[in-house]
């Protein structure tokens, strides 16, 4: 018998959008996790907000919600809202019933820069790092550090010179017309106007300069965990100075080891690590080395060498699911907190998938 098709517009619905996730959604442990996190902010959360006036966006329903823009990779908060108005697994898992109203656009993004202010992403990194260490899935003794370029939400054709010569009327105020062939564009005399804490940036010789900052990630070896990070300008000595910053940021017992790949192979670098007791296991450069007999000749560099090019799938998640090969916010700290935020979802998933596999 035939199906009948006809559309009825029930009133009411008996079954919780909880009910319709299914038991073994990937996404049910990383709420549980969420929770745990969340949980322990709490008084944090409470220093930020007024105890008079009008209830703002829930801060938990706020991050949670920030998780899925990264984690579906979703490229707006505008889109997000929308997803949010009409999709069931997004409203359980952020903690909307069925009937709950969303919000504005423009009013999560005022109470997102809340949040940004008080530092939560860098809380929230560390309390899901917490979660990892409680679990035992992170090393306190092997490390490693990488960098890479982010490129920034500015165009070429807002470098422009900071004393503001040469510089023509528009042909179109919305879209100029810029010819910037045979002038020396440098850090030192241009800025970005759209973003002016960007920097005029190449990968390599021959390749195209753009606008870029640097994002660093320390990884632990065990598990491939991020546990440090932070966001510079890109500058030629940036990698190496944001790696000895994070490095005496964790804490240690005993001497730990350090993996980088060549770039990171600078005799001032090296000894700067062994002063700070921090064992180099650099790769070597070809024709001249910081790195000699004494730390090659033990197995534990081979292994370093080896767990060492894990750091670059934290790279490849962030800029592809994370959407941080081009940042779609301004200033450097503001993709700093992204950039962090990004990280501790990454971890989220890390967690999540090496505890299904421990079970």
């Amino acid at each position: 018998m035939r199906g009948d098709a006809i559309e009825p517009d029930a009133m009411f619905s008996y079954i919780s959008a909880a009910q319709r996730v299914p038991p073994d959604h990937p996404l049910r442990p990383i709420r549980a996790m969420v929770d745990a996190v969340l949980q322990e902010l709490s008084p944090r959360f409470q220093k930020l907000y007024s105890h008079t006036g009008r209830p703002s966006i829930p801060p938990e329903r706020l991050l949670r919600a920030l998780l899925l823009q990264v984690l579906y990779s979703i490229r707006s908060e505008r889109m997000l809202i929308e997803q949010l108005d009409y999709n069931l697994l997004f409203r359980w898992f952020v903690g909307l019933t069925m009937d709950d109203a969303v919000w504005a656009p423009t009013v999560f993004t005022k109470n997102r820069d809340r949040l940004l202010r008080g530092e939560i992403a860098q809380l929230f990194f560390d309390q899901v790092l917490a979660l990892a260490q409680e679990r035992e899935l992170t090393s306190d003794e092997h490390f490693t550090v990488d960098g890479s370029l982010v490129e920034a939400w500015a165009g070429l054709k807002s470098f422009k010179r900071k004393d503001g010569s040469q510089q023509e009327p528009p042909d179109d105020p919305g879209n100029p017309t810029v010819n910037f062939h045979g002038e020396k564009r440098r850090n030192d005399t241009h800025q970005s106007t759209t973003d002016p804490e960007s920097r005029l940036y190449t990968k390599g010789s021959g390749q195209e300069a753009k606008l870029y900052f640097t994002g660093h990630v320390v990884m632990e070896n065990r598990n491939g965990l991020a546990v440090g990070s932070c966001v510079t300008q890109a500058t030629g000595r940036a990698e190496r100075e944001a790696a000895l910053g994070l490095i005496e940021e964790i804490p240690r017992r005993t001497r730990i080891t350090l993996g980088a790949d060549k770039g990171y192979d600078v005799a001032d670098f090296v000894e700067s690590l062994r002063d700070c007791g921090v064992t180099p296991h650099i790769a070597q450069k070809v024709r001249y080395s910081a790195i000699d007999g004494r730390t090659t000749q033990h197995p534990g560099y081979d292994v370093s060498q080896r767990k060492r090019k894990r750091v670059e799938e934290i790279f490849g998640w962030l800029k592809t699911v994370g959407m941080m090969r081009k940042t779609r916010h301004r200033g450097l700290f503001r993709v700093g907190w992204i950039f962090t935020f990004a990280l501790a979802a990454y971890n989220l998933v890390r967690i999540r998938n090496l505890t299904a596999v421990a079970a």
